[in-house]
């Protein structure tokens, strides 16, 4: 939903061939066109939205002249090819805005210039040696956007090879181990948020949902006959924006139905009497002065405090997720049932709360044999 009072970008109209076109006034005062019509309304819509990303940038270039130039068959310069890729791409906002603060942070600025032709390995190499120094993990995210973007160059045609040849390039080692919390820490936590926020810990911890689909939930999400919850969206923020509604992450995996443990039950009649309005849209959790999803920073203004009284001030919001995945694996659940209630895609990240709970067993059948020791 655009924000109020600001102004409509370009337009959408339908053609007498039941096609969709798009069209826009750009930086130049000129009117442009998609070069290609749409299938679906909503094609064009997006095309519009991804122009608007282009048409504020200072080396914004007409969409004609854009694919005259990549069917005169000379490589654009990787500024170029980049801003088309990245606004060509379907990605939800968060990730383009993370790819787009890459490219003009750390990949244009070194090699932007650069044709695609003449962007070679050792290139890649000398500006992979002296990118974001002291900041490993964001070097390899824009190493993996670099691969992928001259991936995509090679099936174009653009160019021959793929430069990107550095060995673990994209990877970085994790400095942050997640060390789930305790039962008692939880409920310290919990007991020092404010009465309308305690349930969202709750959430995060027993039922594993991610920060964006906690506070996407509205009171028709909570089933209290099944004792589920439907996790249909996710909400997201991108700098400058509102809160954005998309689907959860991990594609179709993040759909799902989430069976609320018995013990919280009490904690939402609770709260949706006391917190949420009658309506089945109204949010689980809101700001009081917005009315929208809560802002993170309202919740971390709360949160950070609560970690310091429960003596885990290196316990990040996501870490409650951790904590709750590893607990469910504690009770003997299965990779597919990990997988099924965490909303993941992939056996990799659901193996990671196994190994954790592994660890836990380990302890656990140390404090046995303690336990058989003193009775000795």
């Amino acid at each position: 939903m655009a924000k109020k009072g600001r102004r409509q970008f370009g337009g959408v109209r339908r053609l007498p061939s039941k096609r969709w076109q798009a069209y826009y006034t750009g930086p130049d005062e000129a009117r442009h066109t998609a070069v290609d019509t749409f299938d679906a309304k909503q094609d064009a819509t997006d095309w519009l939205i991804r122009e608007r990303e282009l048409a504020a940038r200072p080396d914004w270039v007409p969409p004609k002249l854009r694919r005259a130039e990549y069917e005169a068959g000379k490589p654009p310069t990787l500024a170029t090819y980049a801003d088309t890729w990245v606004a060509t791409r379907v990605l939800k906002p968060r990730t383009r805005a993370l790819y787009r603060r890459l490219l003009d942070d750390l990949i244009v600025p070194g090699l932007g210039s650069l044709p695609l032709d003449e962007i070679t390995a050792p290139v890649v190499r000398n500006w992979h040696a002296v990118a974001a120094p002291g900041a490993p993990t964001r070097r390899a995210h824009a190493y993996q956007v670099l691969h992928t973007i001259m991936g995509t160059a090679v099936t174009d045609q653009l160019i021959t090879v793929n430069p990107c040849t550095i060995r673990g390039g994209g990877s970085s080692r994790t400095v942050h181990r997640a060390d789930p919390a305790t039962l008692d820490q939880l409920a310290t936590i919990v007991e020092h948020m404010p009465e309308r926020l305690r349930l969202s810990v709750m959430i995060a911890a027993w039922c594993g949902l991610r920060l964006g689909e906690n506070f996407e939930l509205r009171r028709g999400d909570v089933d209290l006959v099944r004792g589920v919850l439907r996790v249909r969206r996710a909400v997201s923020r991108v700098p400058g924006e509102g809160p954005i509604v998309g689907s959860p992450k991990g594609s179709d995996a993040g759909v799902r139905d989430v069976t609320i443990p018995p013990h919280l039950m009490p904690e939402f009649v609770h709260h949706l009497e006391n917190f949420v309005p009658p309506a089945r849209d109204s949010l689980l959790f809101r700001g009081r002065d917005s009315g929208q999803q809560l802002a993170t920073s309202t919740l971390y203004r709360w949160y950070y405090p609560a970690r310091e009284a429960a003596g885990r001030p290196d316990l990040r919001w996501h870490d409650l997720r951790h904590t709750g995945a590893t607990l469910a694996a504690a009770t003997g659940a299965t990779l597919a049932e990990l997988m099924n209630r965490l909303g993941h895609s992939t056996v990799a990240a659901a193996m990671r709360y196994q190994h954790a709970a592994q660890d836990r067993d380990r302890v656990i059948a140390q404090a046995l044999s303690d336990m058989a020791t003193r009775g000795e």
